[in-house]
């Protein structure tokens, strides 16, 4: 996670601040960038995207058991209704992660009813974008790029989401439903 951090990450960040600078989307804050991503060049969608969607991936890992799901917390509730249970979720959740063909991520997203819906996007696509079919707050993201995993999975995507659902940060994840609803 070191490298995907500093390498990945940071040229994330460097590549976006080079392509907004000088441009009316200089000083836009990022949620108002993706929300208009349509009208940005391929590199603030890529770059902008990869920034966004680390940014809040970094956010919500957690060491493993430091932050389990309870069931008085409101996102297990919302996962009880909408879902049936937590492992449904996690099979919903699993199933695209891993049909994400190639690069991507795959998401755990709240719509403006308070519904709760599992999605993926390509590349560094997010949820966010008004490029999606779908519209939605991401609540927990996975990176599903081979950079991700490939040091310590190798192929092994399930592998790979499985240990996810050891380190997810659920207090950031609940702090994050209960900001959106």
């Amino acid at each position: 996670m070191e490298i995907h951090h500093g390498k990945h990450h940071a040229a994330y960040v460097n590549n976006l601040n080079a392509a907004v600078q000088g441009t009316d989307l200089e000083n836009m804050k990022l949620e108002d960038l993706m929300a208009n991503i349509s009208k940005s060049t391929p590199a603030v969608r890529n770059n902008g995207g990869g920034h966004y969607n680390h940014s809040l991936f970094w956010t919500i890992l957690a060491p493993a058991k430091e932050s389990e799901l309870s069931d008085n917390m409101s996102i297990h509730e919302a996962i009880m209704r909408d879902f049936g249970s937590v492992e449904e979720f996690k099979a919903k959740f699993k199933a695209a992660a891993t049909g994400q063909f190639g690069s991507g991520w795959a998401w755990l997203c709240v719509d403006k009813s308070g519904k709760l819906f599992i999605c993926s996007t390509p590349n560094q696509d997010n949820p966010l974008m008004d490029v999606n079919d779908f519209d939605g707050t991401p609540l927990l993201g996975l990176d599903v790029w081979e950079h991700a995993y490939y040091l310590n999975y190798q192929n092994r995507r399930p592998d790979y989401v499985d240990a996810f659902f050891e380190v997810i940060n659920w207090n950031e994840v609940t702090k994050r439903f209960d900001e959106a609803n």
